[in-house]
């Protein structure tokens, strides 16, 4: 709801408008005129457009251009189009920009010709785009346009047979570089896995499962040598037993005494082994089987004193030479398991060193490794690449890949592009209202008489008893009336003027709404 301040402000602009009425209409006829000679004296531009399509045949690769890339392949074309060369074959063939080839080098024709008069723009129905062309000549127009939308098809030729030559070419020599490097890679990795096989990655657990059985074997090794020492010790002690006895039996002693008593040393033995080990202990069973054979060699040692057989100076033990013949094979296994265990000491510091290697080779491998995959996988897509550039090579001579169609040509331009003689005139009233508001509102703002009560009021401070309207005589009004007809005649006049003129300028063609 607007108050009082609102609604004389409101008021005041509706009288400023009703006052200087004549002002604004003077302004907006000013401006129509200016507007329709505007309009006049601009070149009239014709512009004229043809409809392409792409349409694709047969597209087996993805290095025939296809649907998917439909604005690339347009891009590339209009490259070739509105080359220098091309536009200014089109020029010279239309006789084009006569006046400004007279002034201009032909690089500035063909670049205003380029930006200002050619638009090749996307359609929006499908894989369809439109070529278009303007210019001050109507049959000229339709030309260019025509000879523009022909030059797609031949150019588009022309690329696509030159682009997969280029592709083919290219692919090539990118293969035969990449198989080289291809095959220095492989070297490389060849030579460095034959130098340090055994300290791999791939190597670390096989090694360290090796590493753990040479472990376990060389702890075999050392008990197999401490239970030598034993051994040895023991016949030792039963060598020089039986050493006494025959000196004792030499001297006229009783054997079977003698025997009898190396056999109860034996079988104490037996008894103290039997309480740390169980009977399929070695020492355990070769006690026993010495005393079984102690006790048979006493019977026949018995039996030969009886019969005489032999001279005691000629006995040679048996029992003594057995066990010394045993001292002799400890010896010599106790020289070869000290070697065995050497070589494998040797053998688990060699795989020590590898296992504490393969870190280091892991990195240098994971170095030497980076790219060979990226290597690896380019040469595996460029003999793909080269394939199917063999083979779109081979389509496009035959012209059965993808390719433009003109699906609407160009037509006679009738009515000109630019200027718009709507617009113009929609302008040019918009500019004649805003001016003749404008100076209506200054010329007022300049006003120093008051014009309502209010106002006054306001200025003065004081209230107003009464206002008296203006009071005009019969001469006045006579004045006041032929100002008015005059006025309204003169309007009347210059609206018939210019209403006349501009269907005059319609009816000629020179005007084209």
């Amino acid at each position: 709801m607007l108050n009082q301040d609102q609604r004389q402000q409101i008021k005041r602009f509706i009288d400023i408008l009703l006052r200087r009425k004549k002002l604004i209409i003077f302004c907006l006829l000013i401006a129509v005129a200016i507007g329709l000679g505007k309009y006049i004296k601009s070149p009239k531009v014709y512009r004229s457009s043809s409809l392409i399509m792409y349409q694709q045949k047969i597209n087996p690769t993805e290095l025939s251009p296809d649907l998917s890339k439909f604005q690339e392949i347009v891009s590339t074309v209009t490259q070739q189009i509105t080359s220098r060369t091309s536009l200014e074959s089109l020029i010279t063939q239309f006789d084009l920009y006569r006046d400004l080839r007279a002034s201009l080098p032909m690089e500035d024709v063909v670049e205003i010709m380029r930006n200002n008069h050619i638009s090749i723009r996307p359609d929006t129905r499908g894989n369809t785009f439109e070529v278009a062309y303007q210019g001050s000549v109507p049959r000229t127009v339709l030309l260019v346009t025509n000879a523009l939308a022909a030059k797609f098809i031949e150019e588009n030729i022309k690329v696509r047979e030159e682009t997969v030559s280029e592709v083919s070419a290219y692919i090539k020599d990118e293969l035969s570089m990449a198989k080289d490097a291809l095959n220095k890679k492989e070297a490389a990795m060849r030579d460095y896995k034959l130098k340090y096989y055994n300290e791999m990655p791939d190597q670390r657990e096989p090694n360290i499962s090796r590493l753990n059985a040479l472990q376990i074997q060389y702890q075999n090794y050392q008990n197999n040598l401490q239970e030598l020492a034993r051994t040895k010790v023991l016949l030792q002690e039963q060598i020089s037993m039986r050493k006494d006895m025959l000196s004792q039996m030499a001297q006229g002693g009783n054997p079977v005494l003698s025997g009898a008593a190396q056999i109860a040393q034996l079988q104490s033995n037996l008894d103290m082994l039997l309480t740390r080990y169980t009977e399929k202990h070695p020492d355990v069973r070769r006690l026993k089987s010495q005393i079984a054979r102690l006790q048979e060699e006493m019977a026949t040692e018995a039996k030969t004193e009886n019969t005489g057989n032999k001279k005691k100076s000629d006995f040679i033990d048996p029992q003594l030479y057995e066990m010394q013949k045993q001292v002799e094979n400890i010896d010599y296994n106790v020289v070869m398991l000290t070697q065995e265990k050497e070589k494998t000491l040797e053998h688990i510091k060699q795989y020590m060193l590898w296992i504490e290697a393969a870190p280091v080779r892991e990195a240098e491998w994971t170095d030497l490794t980076r790219d060979y995959q990226q290597f690896h996988n380019h040469y595996e897509k460029l003999v793909g690449q080269n394939i199917q550039a063999d083979s779109a090579q081979s389509l496009e001579r035959r012209q059965k890949g993808s390719q433009f169609k003109i699906i609407d040509p160009a037509h006679f331009p009738e009515k000109p592009f630019s200027p718009d003689f709507v617009t113009i005139m929609l302008m040019a009233l918009g500019i004649g209202l805003g001016a003749g508001a404008a100076l209506a509102l200054g010329l007022e703002l300049l006003d120093t008489s008051f014009r309502d009560a209010h106002d006054l009021e306001k200025f003065l401070d004081l209230p107003v008893a009464c206002s008296i309207p203006v009071i005009r005589t019969d001469r006045e009004i006579r004045i006041q009336f032929l100002k008015s007809a005059a006025w309204v005649t003169m309007l009347v006049l210059s609206l018939t003027i210019l209403g006349g003129g501009i269907a005059l300028l319609v009816y000629k063609g020179i005007v084209i709404i």
